[in-house]
């Protein structure tokens, strides 16, 4: 007698699709995929530098405002309303550190004003142990990092001194750093200093794996060789990106995120725009674009 249909529907998990075909049957439809955008998620991060934008808004503020418009992390500027300082006692910091690991919003870093240029050793002891402080605090609060900065070539100092100075000063703080697991974050900053070349050579002074460049969308990125030849010097440093305003057409946007993505980077880019007395709406505005150069939908 001929199997039901039941008892041959039974048996098919054990036969093969060769098997099908020989019996005349037809071959399983294969599983729907779930349809999707081709590309709707960057390999990069999208975060707020708090230095103008946000820079009135406490921490659930921020995070609230972050987490609304899927900005991913946040960078805290020094001297602003948060109130992220050296000043915090142990229970506030670990009250930080809570508040952002109870949200989807990363607190990636804290934004000093510490440089390391001054001809002056007292004044450069002093940067530097103040940034020491700020690193422990980082470490105290969840961040990862700390952003510093060069901020300029004094003229009464060989330009070749100075650079070693702050790339010396940075390798110390990267030693430091090291035992706290954060990273040193060298702003692309200054006049004179912001030139690539000369973060070129900050960077062979600072050879350490916790130190690197912050990427900071200036206009002198376009100077001498142009664009591609100034990411080209410090590409393989590069731990973080700071964005101004997308629409300013004379800076090649689309062309940064093709490289960094190329390059294999997959941090976080920053957004320092002005502040705006719509800024969530800004927010939005710029997420969007930031997608929008990047080909996504």
């Amino acid at each position: 007698m001929s199997p039901s249909r039941r008892e041959f529907l039974g048996t098919l998990p054990t036969l093969t699709l060769a098997g099908l075909a020989a019996a005349g049957l037809p071959r399983p439809a294969a599983a729907a995929e779930p349809s999707r955008p081709q590309a709707d998620r960057s390999p990069l991060k999208l975060g707020l530098v708090t230095y103008n934008l946000g820079k009135d808004w406490d921490v659930p503020t921020l995070i609230k405002h972050c987490a609304a418009t899927h900005f991913e992390g946040v960078e805290l500027r020094t001297t602003h309303r948060h109130g992220v300082e050296v000043s915090l006692t142990s229970a506030q910091r670990a009250e930080i550190k809570r508040q952002f690991a109870d949200s989807p919003v990363e607190l990636m870093g804290l934004g000093s004003a510490f440089d390391y240029h001054t001809p002056d050793p007292a004044k450069l002891r002093a940067d530097l142990a103040a940034t020491k402080e700020y690193l422990v605090l980082a470490h105290d609060v969840g961040a990862s990092g700390v952003k510093v900065r060069p901020n300029g070539l004094p003229p009464e100092v060989p330009v070749a001194r100075t650079l070693e100075q702050i790339g010396r000063s940075l390798l110390e703080l990267g030693q430091f750093a090291k035992d706290l697991g954060q990273t040193v974050r060298l702003e692309v900053h200054g006049a004179g200093t912001s030139q690539l070349p000369h973060i070129r050579t900050l960077m062979d002074h600072a050879r350490h794996p916790n130190v690197g460049v912050c990427w900071n969308s200036n206009p002198s990125d376009l100077d001498g060789a142009g664009f591609d030849a100034n990411f080209d010097l410090v590409q393989e440093r590069i731990v973080s990106v700071h964005l101004r305003d997308l629409f300013l057409a004379e800076y090649p946007w689309r062309r940064l995120l093709k490289r960094l993505v190329e390059s294999g980077f997959r941090g976080y880019t920053m957004a320092e725009i002005p502040e705006s007395a719509d800024g969530v709406r800004v927010m939005h505005y710029f997420r969007g674009l930031w997608r929008a150069y990047q080909g996504l939908q």
